[in-house]
């Protein structure tokens, strides 16, 4: 059956049995029974659920192995069954093989091994500070070391020109109601809604346009148009306000993983320092031999007399 399958199986399952009970009791008789031998080998029900984990449901999976095999439907557990009898028949053939005596392989069982015992120390480390007084402490220093910041809520008017810009801003200045003029003048989206753009910070638009919008008070237009590089704007402000940040919920999430990475880098600094580490330098290159000097010429033989 392939994984795929049984996940389909499993969730359906799921779902015709309704939610797990909350109270669910696993049946009196023996909670880990036999259910089938592989030549001579026993297979156990908490073996046969082991191998489908990683295909149920996650709500299933907290679920006791007797409990659960009550809930699933007959032909689901079958279907379980030979999948279990299957992967041991296997891992028998394997054995008799001597696969498992291959170096290749031990190094690699040798190193997921390794993995997972890194990773549940890991988990047991860092998991138990990770509660939610510690993440609300930490959301309450970030709050407390962040600069005080404000945002302001205004309405804007967009179009194409300087002098179209300066029409607009002098039908304003006459009386003409901003909102009104936004909806039958701005070319931006916003327009329809009166030109409002809601609350936003200094951060969260091009530098020309948060410089004219947070210089002026709320009911205050610009005095002159505005450019960037959508057009020209003429903008109004409509409120301020201090910016208090995201809620703890909002950032609950973010402040999780910032925890577990530090966390987790303190975990393996405990560990290193409580270990006795010695290192040894690797054996160093030889090194070049002295260049010898050269042997001086070979004298000459004495001049014969005549």
């Amino acid at each position: 059956m392939t994984r795929l399958t049984l996940a389909a199986l499993l969730l359906a399952s799921a779902t015709l049995s309704g939610p797990v009970p909350a109270m669910a009791q696993a049946p009196a008789a023996e909670p880990n029974p036999v259910i089938a031998r592989v030549n001579g080998e026993e297979l156990r029900l908490e073996e046969v659920i082991a191998a489908a984990a990683d295909a149920m449901p996650p709500e299933l999976r907290a679920v006791p192995a007797a409990t659960l095999r009550a809930l699933l439907p007959p032909q689901v557990f079958e279907q379980l069954v030979d999948r279990a009898i299957t992967d041991r028949a296997m891992v028998q053939a394997a054995r008799a093989a001597g696969l498992d005596r291959e170096e290749e392989l031990r190094r690699r069982l040798r190193q997921f091994e390794e993995n997972e015992l890194r990773e549940a120390l890991l988990r047991r480390e860092v998991l138990p500070r990770l509660t939610e007084e510690a993440l609300r402490a930490r959301f309450e220093r970030e709050q407390a070391a962040r600069p005080p910041e404000e945002e302001v809520r205004a309405r804007h008017i967009l179009v194409a020109s300087e002098q179209e810009a300066r029409a607009v801003l002098l039908e304003i200045q006459r009386g003409a109601s901003f909102e009104e003029v936004a909806r039958r003048r701005s070319t931006d989206p916003a327009a329809r809604n009166g030109g409002d753009l809601g609350f936003f910070r200094r951060g969260d638009m091009v530098p020309e346009f948060a410089a004219a919008a947070f210089a002026l008070q709320p009911g205050q237009v610009s005095p002159a148009p505005v450019r960037t590089q959508f057009g020209w704007h003429l903008i109004r402000v409509e409120e301020r306000r201090p910016w208090r940040g995201p809620s703890f919920e909002d950032s609950r999430e973010a402040l999780r993983q910032q925890a577990i990475e530090e966390e987790v880098a303190a975990a393996v600094q405990r560990v290193r320092a409580s270990a006795r580490i010695e290192r040894l330098e690797p054996p160093g290159e030889a090194a070049p031999a002295a260049p010898q000097p050269e042997p001086p010429p070979p004298a000459r033989p004495p001049a014969q007399r005549r």
